[in-house]
Protein backbone atom coordinates (compact mmCIF):
# COMPACT_ATOMS: atom_id res chain seq x y z
CA UNK A 1 0.00 0.00 0.00
CA UNK A 2 1.15 3.46 -0.86
CA UNK A 3 1.43 6.28 1.08
CA UNK A 4 -1.30 8.19 -0.54
CA UNK A 5 -3.59 5.21 -0.99
CA UNK A 6 -6.38 4.73 2.09
CA UNK A 7 -7.89 1.25 3.43
CA UNK A 8 -11.52 1.01 2.81
CA UNK A 9 -12.80 2.09 6.05
CA UNK A 10 -10.33 4.80 6.23
CA UNK A 11 -11.84 8.49 7.23
CA UNK A 12 -12.74 10.60 4.47
CA UNK A 13 -11.03 13.45 3.19
CA UNK A 14 -12.11 16.65 5.76
CA UNK A 15 -12.63 14.10 8.53
CA UNK A 16 -8.49 13.35 8.16
CA UNK A 17 -7.70 16.95 7.82
CA UNK A 18 -9.83 17.88 11.19
CA UNK A 19 -7.84 14.79 12.88
CA UNK A 20 -4.60 16.51 11.58
CA UNK A 21 -5.50 19.61 12.76
CA UNK A 22 -7.14 18.71 16.24
CA UNK A 23 -3.47 16.62 16.60
CA UNK A 24 -2.10 19.95 16.29
CA UNK A 25 -3.89 21.70 18.76
CA UNK A 26 -5.05 24.12 15.66
CA UNK A 27 -8.07 25.97 16.54
CA UNK A 28 -11.28 25.48 15.70
CA UNK A 29 -11.63 28.73 13.48
CA UNK A 30 -8.24 27.06 11.43
CA UNK A 31 -9.59 23.58 11.68
CA UNK A 32 -12.58 25.39 9.53
CA UNK A 33 -11.09 27.56 7.21
CA UNK A 34 -8.26 24.50 6.17
CA UNK A 35 -11.76 22.02 5.78
CA UNK A 36 -13.59 24.80 3.43
CA UNK A 37 -10.48 25.73 1.28
CA UNK A 38 -10.00 21.94 0.61
CA UNK A 39 -13.35 21.59 -0.34
CA UNK A 40 -13.27 24.41 -2.63
CA UNK A 41 -9.88 22.83 -4.42
CA UNK A 42 -11.75 19.84 -4.65
CA UNK A 43 -14.94 21.57 -6.24
CA UNK A 44 -12.80 23.34 -8.55
CA UNK A 45 -11.34 20.74 -10.57
CA UNK A 46 -13.87 18.62 -10.67
CA UNK A 47 -14.53 16.75 -7.49
CA UNK A 48 -11.03 14.62 -8.01
CA UNK A 49 -9.36 13.76 -5.20
CA UNK A 50 -6.18 15.72 -4.19
CA UNK A 51 -3.87 12.42 -4.53
CA UNK A 52 -4.61 12.53 -8.39
CA UNK A 53 -3.50 16.61 -8.44
CA UNK A 54 -0.17 18.06 -8.43
CA UNK A 55 1.74 21.38 -7.37
CA UNK A 56 -0.05 22.42 -11.60
CA UNK A 57 -3.73 22.19 -10.37
CA UNK A 58 -2.45 24.26 -7.04
CA UNK A 59 -1.29 26.95 -9.03
CA UNK A 60 -4.29 27.20 -11.08
CA UNK A 61 -6.63 27.23 -8.12
CA UNK A 62 -4.43 30.01 -6.79
CA UNK A 63 -4.30 31.72 -9.93
CA UNK A 64 -7.88 31.56 -10.03
CA UNK A 65 -8.57 32.86 -6.70
CA UNK A 66 -6.35 36.19 -7.53
CA UNK A 67 -7.76 36.67 -11.47
CA UNK A 68 -11.47 35.54 -11.53
CA UNK A 69 -12.32 36.01 -7.88
CA UNK A 70 -9.73 39.09 -7.48
CA UNK A 71 -9.33 37.93 -3.55
CA UNK A 72 -7.21 39.81 -1.40
CA UNK A 73 -3.87 38.99 -0.88
CA UNK A 74 -4.51 37.83 2.56
CA UNK A 75 -7.00 35.13 1.41
CA UNK A 76 -5.11 33.86 -0.97
CA UNK A 77 -2.20 33.18 1.36
CA UNK A 78 -5.09 31.50 3.58
CA UNK A 79 -5.87 29.09 0.80
CA UNK A 80 -2.23 28.74 -0.31
CA UNK A 81 -1.19 27.82 3.67
CA UNK A 82 -4.77 25.33 3.50
CA UNK A 83 -3.10 23.32 0.33
CA UNK A 84 0.27 23.37 1.47
CA UNK A 85 -1.12 21.61 5.00
CA UNK A 86 -3.25 19.13 3.15
CA UNK A 87 -0.11 17.88 1.13
CA UNK A 88 2.08 18.03 4.06
CA UNK A 89 0.17 16.50 7.19
CA UNK A 90 -2.56 14.43 5.22
CA UNK A 91 -1.62 13.22 1.78
CA UNK A 92 2.30 13.39 2.99
CA UNK A 93 2.88 15.13 -0.59
CA UNK A 94 4.78 17.86 -0.14
CA UNK A 95 4.50 21.12 -2.47
CA UNK A 96 6.40 23.52 -0.93
CA UNK A 97 9.36 23.18 -3.07
CA UNK A 98 7.28 22.86 -6.46
CA UNK A 99 5.10 25.14 -6.37
CA UNK A 100 5.79 27.97 -9.22
CA UNK A 101 3.21 30.43 -7.86
CA UNK A 102 5.48 33.20 -5.61
CA UNK A 103 3.62 33.33 -2.49
CA UNK A 104 1.63 36.52 -2.53
CA UNK A 105 2.33 39.44 -0.02
CA UNK A 106 -0.33 41.19 2.11
CA UNK A 107 -0.98 45.02 1.24
CA UNK A 108 -0.42 46.95 4.77
CA UNK A 109 -3.37 48.79 5.68
CA UNK A 110 -4.15 51.62 8.77
CA UNK A 111 -7.02 50.27 11.16
CA UNK A 112 -10.13 52.47 11.00
CA UNK A 113 -10.33 54.25 14.67
CA UNK A 114 -13.82 56.09 15.83
CA UNK A 115 -13.12 58.68 17.62
CA UNK A 116 -14.40 59.13 21.47
CA UNK A 117 -17.64 60.85 20.11
CA UNK A 118 -18.13 58.19 17.59
CA UNK A 119 -17.85 55.49 20.39
CA UNK A 120 -19.73 57.11 22.51
CA UNK A 121 -22.63 57.45 19.87
CA UNK A 122 -22.22 54.11 18.89
CA UNK A 123 -22.73 52.55 22.20
CA UNK A 124 -25.61 54.62 23.06
CA UNK A 125 -27.41 53.23 19.81
CA UNK A 126 -26.91 49.70 21.86
CA UNK A 127 -28.90 47.59 24.60
CA UNK A 128 -28.63 44.73 26.85
CA UNK A 129 -25.83 41.98 26.05
CA UNK A 130 -24.47 43.57 22.96
CA UNK A 131 -24.03 46.96 24.56
CA UNK A 132 -22.06 44.81 27.88
CA UNK A 133 -20.27 43.15 25.39
CA UNK A 134 -19.23 46.50 23.03
CA UNK A 135 -18.04 48.14 26.09
CA UNK A 136 -15.96 45.73 27.16
CA UNK A 137 -14.61 45.15 23.91
CA UNK A 138 -13.78 49.21 23.65
CA UNK A 139 -12.82 49.51 27.91
CA UNK A 140 -10.44 46.34 28.25
CA UNK A 141 -9.32 45.92 24.39
CA UNK A 142 -10.14 42.39 24.16
CA UNK A 143 -10.90 40.28 20.52
CA UNK A 144 -14.88 39.61 20.38
CA UNK A 145 -14.51 35.86 20.34
CA UNK A 146 -11.81 36.59 23.58
CA UNK A 147 -15.42 38.38 25.34
CA UNK A 148 -17.76 36.00 24.41
CA UNK A 149 -15.51 33.00 25.67
CA UNK A 150 -15.05 34.46 29.12
CA UNK A 151 -15.94 32.04 31.87
CA UNK A 152 -17.08 33.64 35.25
CA UNK A 153 -13.97 32.58 36.75
CA UNK A 154 -12.24 34.94 34.51
CA UNK A 155 -13.85 38.43 36.06
CA UNK A 156 -11.47 39.70 38.92
CA UNK A 157 -13.84 42.51 40.84
CA UNK A 158 -11.90 42.92 43.43
CA UNK A 159 -8.90 43.72 41.06
CA UNK A 160 -10.63 45.21 38.04
CA UNK A 161 -8.49 42.32 36.19
CA UNK A 162 -9.94 39.94 33.62
CA UNK A 163 -8.01 37.36 32.57
CA UNK A 164 -7.94 36.03 28.96
CA UNK A 165 -7.76 32.49 28.89
CA UNK A 166 -6.45 30.70 25.07
CA UNK A 167 -6.61 33.85 23.31
CA UNK A 168 -5.00 34.22 19.88
CA UNK A 169 -2.16 32.02 19.39
CA UNK A 170 -3.36 29.82 22.57
CA UNK A 171 -2.02 32.35 24.88
CA UNK A 172 -3.46 33.75 28.37
CA UNK A 173 -2.80 37.43 29.18
CA UNK A 174 -4.06 40.04 31.63
CA UNK A 175 -6.51 42.79 30.81
CA UNK A 176 -8.01 45.81 33.03
CA UNK A 177 -12.23 45.80 33.45
CA UNK A 178 -13.62 49.25 33.28
CA UNK A 179 -14.59 50.30 36.30
CA UNK A 180 -17.59 51.91 34.93
CA UNK A 181 -18.96 48.35 33.57
CA UNK A 182 -18.60 46.80 37.17
CA UNK A 183 -22.27 47.16 38.72
CA UNK A 184 -23.37 46.14 34.87
CA UNK A 185 -21.21 43.36 34.77
CA UNK A 186 -22.34 41.96 38.93
CA UNK A 187 -25.78 42.77 37.31
CA UNK A 188 -26.06 40.58 34.32
CA UNK A 189 -23.88 37.70 36.09
CA UNK A 190 -26.94 37.15 38.71
CA UNK A 191 -28.66 36.80 35.61
CA UNK A 192 -26.64 34.23 34.07
CA UNK A 193 -26.22 32.30 37.56
CA UNK A 194 -30.04 32.19 37.60
CA UNK A 195 -30.14 30.70 34.27
CA UNK A 196 -27.69 28.01 35.27
CA UNK A 197 -29.53 27.05 38.35
CA UNK A 198 -32.72 26.71 35.92
CA UNK A 199 -30.67 24.71 33.44
CA UNK A 200 -29.44 21.98 36.38
CA UNK A 201 -33.14 21.85 37.69
CA UNK A 202 -33.82 20.70 33.92
CA UNK A 203 -31.03 18.24 34.44
CA UNK A 204 -28.52 20.45 31.43
CA UNK A 205 -26.02 23.03 32.89
CA UNK A 206 -23.18 21.51 31.46
CA UNK A 207 -20.43 23.43 29.77
CA UNK A 208 -17.61 22.53 27.14
CA UNK A 209 -14.53 22.28 29.15
CA UNK A 210 -11.09 23.06 27.39
CA UNK A 211 -8.82 20.05 26.50
CA UNK A 212 -9.36 17.14 28.97
CA UNK A 213 -10.40 18.63 32.03
CA UNK A 214 -13.71 17.41 32.20
CA UNK A 215 -11.94 14.15 32.99
CA UNK A 216 -9.56 15.43 35.41
CA UNK A 217 -12.83 16.93 37.30
CA UNK A 218 -16.19 15.74 36.24
CA UNK A 219 -17.49 18.17 38.57
CA UNK A 220 -16.13 21.40 36.81
CA UNK A 221 -18.63 21.04 33.68
CA UNK A 222 -21.68 21.54 36.06
CA UNK A 223 -19.89 24.19 38.04
CA UNK A 224 -20.62 28.00 38.00
CA UNK A 225 -16.83 29.49 37.98
CA UNK A 226 -16.55 27.47 34.52
CA UNK A 227 -19.96 28.71 33.34
CA UNK A 228 -19.74 31.29 30.34
CA UNK A 229 -20.34 35.09 30.83
CA UNK A 230 -22.42 35.48 27.92
CA UNK A 231 -24.05 31.82 27.61
CA UNK A 232 -26.03 31.29 24.14
CA UNK A 233 -30.18 31.56 24.06
CA UNK A 234 -30.45 27.88 23.68
CA UNK A 235 -28.95 24.48 24.58
CA UNK A 236 -27.28 22.16 21.63
CA UNK A 237 -25.21 19.58 21.56
CA UNK A 238 -21.26 20.45 20.77
CA UNK A 239 -20.14 17.51 18.10
CA UNK A 240 -17.04 16.82 20.15
CA UNK A 241 -18.47 17.61 23.52
CA UNK A 242 -21.40 14.94 23.21
CA UNK A 243 -23.85 16.18 25.59
CA UNK A 244 -26.49 18.63 25.14
CA UNK A 245 -24.60 22.10 26.65
CA UNK A 246 -25.18 25.75 26.35
CA UNK A 247 -22.32 27.19 24.72
CA UNK A 248 -21.47 31.18 24.48
CA UNK A 249 -23.10 33.51 22.44
CA UNK A 250 -22.69 33.89 19.26
CA UNK A 251 -20.54 36.46 17.83
CA UNK A 252 -22.61 37.03 14.49
CA UNK A 253 -25.24 38.43 17.51
CA UNK A 254 -23.15 40.62 18.35
CA UNK A 255 -21.77 41.85 14.85
CA UNK A 256 -25.16 42.36 13.18
CA UNK A 257 -26.69 43.94 16.43
CA UNK A 258 -23.00 46.38 16.32
CA UNK A 259 -23.34 47.10 12.48
CA UNK A 260 -27.08 47.81 12.71
CA UNK A 261 -25.61 50.96 15.35
CA UNK A 262 -23.35 52.42 13.59
CA UNK A 263 -25.97 52.81 10.43
CA UNK A 264 -27.79 54.25 13.10
CA UNK A 265 -25.27 56.41 14.57
CA UNK A 266 -24.88 57.93 10.80
CA UNK A 267 -21.15 57.24 10.94
CA UNK A 268 -19.91 56.73 7.57
CA UNK A 269 -16.87 54.93 8.91
CA UNK A 270 -16.05 50.99 8.29
CA UNK A 271 -16.56 49.83 11.55
CA UNK A 272 -17.42 46.69 12.77
CA UNK A 273 -16.90 45.16 16.59
CA UNK A 274 -12.96 44.73 15.85
CA UNK A 275 -12.50 48.49 15.57
CA UNK A 276 -13.55 49.02 19.10
CA UNK A 277 -9.84 46.84 20.14
CA UNK A 278 -7.86 49.76 17.44
CA UNK A 279 -9.93 52.31 19.57
CA UNK A 280 -9.45 51.25 22.70
CA UNK A 281 -4.96 51.14 21.73
CA UNK A 282 -5.23 54.45 20.18
CA UNK A 283 -6.75 56.37 22.52
CA UNK A 284 -4.66 54.68 25.42
CA UNK A 285 -1.63 55.93 23.35
CA UNK A 286 -3.48 59.35 22.95
CA UNK A 287 -3.60 59.56 26.82
CA UNK A 288 0.35 59.00 26.89
CA UNK A 289 0.20 55.38 28.22
CA UNK A 290 3.52 53.93 26.92
CA UNK A 291 3.59 51.55 23.64
CA UNK A 292 4.67 48.19 26.00
CA UNK A 293 1.55 48.79 28.18
CA UNK A 294 -0.61 48.97 25.07
CA UNK A 295 1.28 45.64 23.72
CA UNK A 296 1.03 43.75 26.84
CA UNK A 297 -2.85 44.79 27.37
CA UNK A 298 -3.60 44.02 23.54
CA UNK A 299 -1.48 40.62 23.94
CA UNK A 300 0.76 41.25 20.64
CA UNK A 301 3.74 39.36 20.33
CA UNK A 302 6.28 42.25 18.95
CA UNK A 303 5.88 45.40 20.00
CA UNK A 304 6.31 46.26 15.86
CA UNK A 305 2.41 45.21 15.48
CA UNK A 306 1.08 47.90 18.44
CA UNK A 307 3.32 50.57 16.61
CA UNK A 308 0.78 50.88 13.63
CA UNK A 309 -1.16 52.92 15.87
CA UNK A 310 1.38 55.02 15.83
CA UNK A 311 0.72 56.14 12.46
CA UNK A 312 -2.99 56.19 12.75
CA UNK A 313 -2.27 58.85 15.54
CA UNK A 314 -0.42 61.28 12.81
CA UNK A 315 2.11 62.33 15.07
CA UNK A 316 4.97 59.25 15.46
CA UNK A 317 7.59 58.97 18.50
CA UNK A 318 8.25 62.72 18.02
CA UNK A 319 4.74 64.28 17.54
CA UNK A 320 5.39 65.91 14.17
CA UNK A 321 3.49 68.49 13.18
CA UNK A 322 2.81 69.22 9.35
CA UNK A 323 3.82 72.75 8.29
CA UNK A 324 0.98 73.72 6.59
CA UNK A 325 -0.06 74.14 10.41
CA UNK A 326 2.20 77.16 11.05
CA UNK A 327 0.93 79.38 8.14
Amino acid sequence: MTATSSPPNSPKLLDQIRQACRLRHFSRRTEDAYTHWARRFILHHGKRHPSELGSQDVTAFLADLADRRQVSASTQNQALCALLFLYRAVLRQPLHERLELPQPRPSTSLPVVLTRTEVRSVLGELSGVPHLVASLLYGSGMRLLECLALRAKDLDFERAEITVRRGKGRKDRMTMMPGSLTGLLRKHLDTVCDLHRRDLASGFGHVVLPDAFDRKDPHAAASWPWQFVFPAGRICRDPQWGRPTRFHLHESAVQRAFSAAVRRSGITKRASCHTLRHSFATHLLEDGYDIRTVQELLGHADVSTTMIYTHVLNRGGRGVRSPADRL
